[in-house]
């Protein structure tokens, strides 16, 4: 594909843009199969070719179009450096489980590895070296003593005090022969693979709940129903929501740039220590060098407009680099656990009927890997040494219940304060291409106008738990700032764990004082 025009602001993702995928059916009728999966991103995809690998008649089930979630608004660094985790892993939980987290997703890239090479896959993929470095001497001592950690573990790694950027760096912990790739590219093989193997795909099938008797019954919102003898929730939030995960989770957004630097640079992948997080790697586009600028990440639905972390990045973008050509922009939501380790395994413990994988913390490559070998080794009546480590059903006290208090107080502030809001906008004051809290009747509603001057106004209230959405300015979107939720302008669901859209309303007709 082309690189966009000098000056063209382009508010897509480079990996979905540069992909021909193909487009599935939806589900019109019901279906048997052996394993349902709920979520048609990397770690739906690569399960479902471990599975049909193993002879399982597999169905991936995707409410909108595979592989254009959370997947393909990645940065797709392949490694284990998952930012500054190995200490912390450490003290709170052992040496042997840090140990374990690290080999499953090292283990999980050479994976990755092994299927590019044995498909011929051409997704640009490259080794490079992994750096969490420090522009600040307060952080100085944390990079060491994750260096001891790497160490202690057997990681292969460095400690430096530069690092091939330059600048005014205090300090970095280098993880060596870790890698990068085009994520699209390498998953349209594996969806070629399944097809081939009798697997079956599904577009624009959304799965609103499920019935658990002996077998798992899907149901979907044009009434039609799937049974299987095992359910896998790969669909982000997991859409069947029995273990009060909406109270385990909390939502994160994060940012992207791709921008043309007039600096070279020099290869590797980085990320910054502290906050705001600067992640840095590059990407090849018609042979020309680009470099994918990503981190400001924050609550979902809480913090200044979306459209300053933009701005944020693009100003990092063109004072490190000198890039003042913006060729794209895309932003990602992401799911953290109260102890950072991502819930993979059985949803009940011991019940292979229904598999959950959620909350990878940002680094959904080589976790969505580990996912995959561990479900699939679940379903095959294999042992996996790190079944434990991911249960579902763990609860690890430090630093879990400390978070979880630290959390739900987070969402009951919200929850109240979006209750006595009272916006100062009101219809006649939103412009074209505006979107806005506003005041009607003394409700409170929310609305935005299109650029052709098409006016939506939806009920702000979301409909998973009550709290007040909040307008994202960066993707034109209504966020949740209790649990993540978020909707279109429309009012229709992009993001769990609402099921169902937010209610449409005609402002001169629906009277909020009486609601």
């Amino acid at each position: 594909m082309s690189i966009p025009n000098n000056g063209e602001e382009v508010l897509s993702s480079y990996w979905i843009k540069s992909t021909d995928l193909p487009s599935f059916p939806s589900i019109e009728k019901d279906l048997n199969v052996d394993v349902a999966i709920v979520g048609g991103g990397i770690t739906g995809i690569t399960t479902a070719y471990m599975l049909v690998k193993e002879g399982f008649h597999v169905a991936v089930i995707e409410a909108s179009k595979i592989i254009n979630g959370t997947t393909g608004h990645t940065t797709a660094k392949v490694t284990a450096q998952h930012s500054l985790i190995y200490d912390e892993f450490i003290q709170h939980f052992g040496e042997d489980k840090a140990r374990l987290y690290y080999e499953a997703n090292k283990e999980a890239a050479e994976q990755i590895v092994e299927i590019i090479n044995l498909h011929g896959i051409d997704c640009d993929f490259k080794k490079e070296d992994a750096y969490v470095y420090t522009n600040s001497s307060d952080n100085v001592q944390k990079l060491k003593k994750e260096y001891e950690a790497y160490k202690r573990l057997g990681i292969e790694g460095e400690y430096t005090e530069t690092i091939p950027l330059g600048g005014n760096i205090k300090g970095a912990v280098i993880m060596k022969n870790q890698a990068q790739f085009h994520p699209l590219h390498y998953l349209s093989h594996l969806v070629e693979y399944i097809k081939e193997s009798g697997g079956e795909i599904y577009e624009q099938s959304v799965a609103t709940h499920m019935d658990i008797d002996d077998k798992p019954i899907i149901h979907l919102r044009n009434g039609a129903k799937v049974k299987a003898q095992h359910v896998i929730s790969a669909s982000h939030f997991p859409f069947h929501d029995n273990r009060g995960y909406f109270a385990r989770l909390h939502p994160e957004r994060s940012y992207v740039v791709a921008a043309r630097p007039e600096k070279k640079f020099p290869g590797g992948m980085y990320i910054n220590a502290e906050k705001p997080k600067r992640s840095i790697r590059s990407v090849t586009v018609e042979g020309n060098n680009i470099l994918l600028f990503s981190g400001d990440g924050h609550k979902t639905g809480q913090g200044e407009p979306e459209k300053e972390h933009y701005e944020a990045l693009e100003k990092f973008a063109k004072d490190e680099f000198g890039a003042n050509e913006i060729l794209y922009r895309w932003s990602a939501q992401d799911l953290v656990t109260e102890d950072k380790v991502p819930f993979i395994g059985c949803n009940n413990e011991g019940d292979k009927r229904v598999l959950v994988a959620t909350g990878f913390r940002k680094w959904g490559m080589t976790t969505s890997m580990v996912a995959a070998l561990l479900m699939r080794d679940i379903l095959i009546g294999k042992e996996n040494r790190y079944e434990e480590l991911y249960s579902p059903a763990r609860f690890t006290a430090n630093p879990g219940i400390k978070t979880m208090v630290k959390q739900n107080v987070n969402v009951a502030a919200n929850l109240i304060s979006g209750k006595f809001e009272r916006p100062d906008k009101e219809l006649k004051d939103i412009k074209e291409g505006e979107g806005a809290a506003v005041t009607i009747k003394g409700g409170r509603a929310g609305a935005f106008k299109s650029t052709e001057g098409q006016l939506f106004v939806v009920d702000t209230k979301c409909t998973h738990m009550g709290c007040e959405v909040n307008w994202n300015s960066g993707d034109q979107t209504w966020d949740c700032p209790c649990h993540g939720s978020r909707f279109s302008v429309e009012g229709d669901v992009i993001e769990g764990p609402a099921e169902r859209p937010l209610k449409r309303i005609d402002p001169e007709s629906i009277d909020y004082t009486t609601s």
